[in-house]
């Protein structure tokens, strides 16, 4: 047996243990960058989803608002109609009762 063959022999085994080390790093590492990139997309994703679902809300939030707002409108415009519609009628009698409550105030029962 040749005693440098041997060492030569070990020297190869320490080569590869070496490169293998290496190379398994290199996957830790490129594992480790694929994680926090999957993490970035998938945070990236959840944020626009949620703008997206913000954005219906706000949209059907106006829109339920907006109706609201047409009510109200459209009761103002009734109830100032019907106020018109008493006073009108008020003015109309209002002589016509004044006058009978002098008429009951002043006359005198014997």
């Amino acid at each position: 047996m040749d005693p440098f063959r041997g060492q030569g022999g070990i020297q190869m085994l320490l080569t590869a243990e070496q490169e293998a080390q290496h190379i398994v790093s290199n996957a830790r590492s490129l594992r480790t960058q694929r994680l926090k990139q999957a993490k970035e997309e998938a945070e990236r994703e959840s944020a626009m989803y949620k703008s997206q679902l913000e954005n219906e809300y706000q949209k059907s939030l106006s829109e339920t608002s907006g109706n609201s707002g047409s009510n109200v409108k459209r009761l103002e415009e009734e109830t100032d109609a019907k106020i018109n519609t008493l006073k009108a009628s008020a003015s109309k009698v209002s002589a016509e009762i004044v006058d009978m409550l002098l008429n009951h105030i002043t006359s005198i029962k014997v």
